[in-house]
């Protein structure tokens, strides 16, 4: 009410709505929430509702960058998943608008001084810049029969990797940064555990009911069994990504100080490693077996590897040469990855064979997203996407061909054993070292298990493991950073430094 104003003349709170100024906007307003909602119905009333909310997270992003790239790891989690209960447009398209608008969040912060690129110039983003320029220059493979497929497989095979390398190198700088990549990362697998033990113990939803009737059921319910899928894409990438949080988030929990700290890890691991079991994906415990293994043998330390050894050896006996627990069909399936004549095993062999031949005189594949069970809804009468490729290096043998699968596993094993040689002879602080083993041996179960399933190219396990190539091979930054980092060299008078 403006001084000298008679309040007695003046309207507020509804009164203003006999005025046209207020009245017609709002209610063009009110037909346009209208219109929305009867032409879009649940999807565009949620839009609505979530309107406010993104304006407030667009404001959040723009003033801090590495938001966004959270954001996109932790929407890595829910996407696929997701659409079991709402038939979101596009929603594919979500994760790349995401990282995209952290590099304009990125620009516009420092849009009236130079950016400083410096932390990104490293080999790691060298080589997922090479794999962008070779997954991009296959557009021109003649093998090609759909543009629209080529791109949308080109996105998660190689852009990803670029985007999400770069704006890791950029944005995830500090110890207590990538503190807090570890703690969403921990708190939505430990939810996806919780939903997996639901599933397990209680059953499905109503939509994830359909989703099985509609045909999930022919991989996910095996001898009247339910594989566990959790509200990821399915139960393979639920059960190696599990694993792979087991391995990380249990060695992590070595050298936490704070108890609470040590127990959150320790509980994010253990519940992964249910969760793999939950998930009867077979090729996941390799995930385990060999993230561990690499863990001992970077410790270099002659008891702590003996005492892995021992471990590795007693476990891989258990599956391999006992019928102990073979009544748990978890247990019993587990088991069947050990067994070189178990019929699935013999089908991919078979498959290999059959690809061996055609991309003999195809070096540089069949296109990409062109091979297997992906490509039958587009490319139904085509070789490729009538044989099975199962393997993730399988699938990159057939769609990008023997180039650029010798490009792919080349980028893999730099990264890794030039982790490995950082941590057992560069990094000096502890805390730091055990964060990068952490991550590597987590990064070569992946590796390994890749070879059973497609898991590594997969969310939400492809952008965790493209945020952890950026990390191992960038360790130094977290050592300058560190609070319990290398002591700098004291200063003596007249005596110059002391180391």
């Amino acid at each position: 009410m403006l001084p000298g104003e008679n309040p007695f003349e003046s309207n507020s709170g509804s009164g203003k709505l006999g005025s046209p100024k207020y009245f017609i906007p709002l209610l063009s307003m009110c037909l346009a929430a209208a219109w929305v909602v009867s032409n879009l119905g649940l999807v565009g009333g949620i839009g609505l509702i979530a309107f406010p909310f993104l304006a407030i997270y667009l404001n959040f992003l723009f003033r801090n960058p590495v938001l966004g790239l959270y954001t996109a790891v932790g929407l890595g989690f829910f996407i696929l998943g997701l659409t079991r209960y709402v038939d979101v447009p596009m929603i594919g398209v979500s994760i790349d608008g995401i990282l995209i608008l952290t590099f304009l969040a990125l620009f516009f912060l420092k849009f009236h001084e130079k950016f400083d690129w410096k932390p990104a110039k490293k080999d790691v983003t060298l080589l997922a810049g090479i794999w962008l320029a070779y997954g991009f220059l296959s557009a021109a493979n003649p093998e090609i029969r759909n543009m629209a497929v080529w791109l949308a497989s080109f996105r998660g095979v190689s852009l990803y990797m670029f985007l999400v390398v770069t704006l890791t190198l950029l944005l995830i700088n500090t110890n207590k940064r990538l503190d807090i990549f570890f703690y969403i990362w921990g708190t939505i697998s430990l939810l996806a555990s919780f939903k997996g033990i639901v599933q397990s113990t209680i059953g499905v939803d109503p939509w994830e009911k359909a989703w099985l009737d509609n045909g999930g059921y022919i991989t996910h319910i095996l001898f009247g069994k339910l594989r566990v899928f959790s509200f990821l894409c399915d139960a393979g990438q639920y059960g190696a990504n599990q694993a792979y949080s087991g391995v990380v988030f249990i060695i992590l929990s070595f050298i936490q100080k704070d108890k609470r700290k040590k127990m959150f890890y320790l509980i994010v691991g253990l519940m992964g490693i249910y969760g793999m079991f939950l998930s009867g994906t077979r090729g996941a415990i390799s995930v385990p077996l060999t993230g561990f293994m690499l863990y001992f043998i970077l410790k270099k330390n002659k008891a702590v590897m003996i005492t892995g050894v021992v471990l590795m050896a007693v476990v891989f006996i258990f599956f391999k040469y006992t019928s102990i627990g073979q009544g748990n069909q978890q247990i019993r399936r587990m088991r069947t990855a050990f067994d070189p004549n178990d019929a699935s095993l013999q089908l991919r062999l078979e498959n290999q064979r059959k690809l061996s031949v055609y991309l003999s005189s195809r070096p540089f594949g069949g296109g990409l997203g062109h091979a297997g069970a992906k490509a039958m809804s587009t490319l139904p009468n085509t070789f490729l996407a009538n044989v099975a490729t199962d393997s993730w290096y399988v699938m990159i043998w057939a769609e990008q061909g023997i180039v650029g699968l010798l490009l792919h596993l080349f980028i893999l094993f730099y990264i890794l054993i030039k982790a490995c040689y950082l941590i057992m002879f560069k990094i000096r602080d502890p805390i730091v070292k055990m964060k990068m083993t952490a991550l590597t041996s987590g990064y070569f179960g992946i590796m390994v298990a890749s070879y059973g399933n497609a898991v590594l190219g997969q969310i939400p396990t492809s952008l965790l493991i493209y945020s952890s190539m950026a990390v191992i091979l960038n360790p130094e930054i977290f050592e300058r950073d560190s609070e319990t980092g290398i002591t700098p060299p004291v200063k003596l008078k007249g005596a110059g430094t002391l180391a």
